[in-house]
């Protein structure tokens, strides 16, 4: 399995007049351009999706929507509230082992911390590797076996920088 891990995009802060609950913070315009450019370069790397799964936090459906929209994979678009900020990552892979079929190649689309730790307890076991996913960022992991611990190779990590020069 490709498992692909997407950052949303940049978001009205926290305290923003008219936002008072964490949930309902939106992209800002700037946040849903840049998510163009970075959709254009997942066009580029031609980068498909039996499934993009996203966190139902309205920043994190706008950046699904978006890619979903720029790469013509809206019928693959769900949403679970395993991919929340408070969500928990074994319900998450519990969710993607129990699909039939299963899906090759997955599109996860979250928050911080929650994505730089899952990557980190797939790829080394523990929460303890020193991942940074900028909003925006992608990466690539390799997954032989899906479970939760050490089951993947990180394969790359980009961030919105490095894909906007790709574009």
């Amino acid at each position: 399995m490709n498992l692909f891990i997407l950052r949303h995009g940049i978001a009205v802060e926290r305290g923003t007049p008219g936002y008072a609950k964490d949930s309902d913070r939106r992209l800002t315009p700037k946040g849903e351009r840049k998510l163009w450019q970075i959709s254009e370069t997942m066009e580029e790397l031609k980068l498909s999706f039996d499934l993009i799964l996203a966190s139902p936090y309205l920043r994190a459906r706008q950046t699904a929507d978006v890619v979903a929209e720029a790469l013509g994979a809206r019928k693959s678009l769900e949403f679970d509230e395993s991919l929340t900020p408070g969500g928990k990552s074994e319900d998450l892979i519990e969710l993607l082992r129990g699909r039939k079929p299963p899906p090759e190649s997955v599109l996860l689309v979250g928050h911080e911390p929650y994505l730089s730790e899952l990557v980190s307890v797939l790829i080394s076991g523990g929460t303890q590797a020193a991942i940074e996913l900028k909003k925006g960022g992608l990466c690539k992991l390799e997954v032989d076996s899906l479970k939760h611990g050490r089951c993947a190779t990180l394969t790359w990590l980009l961030t919105p920088k490095q894909m906007a020069l790709m574009a």
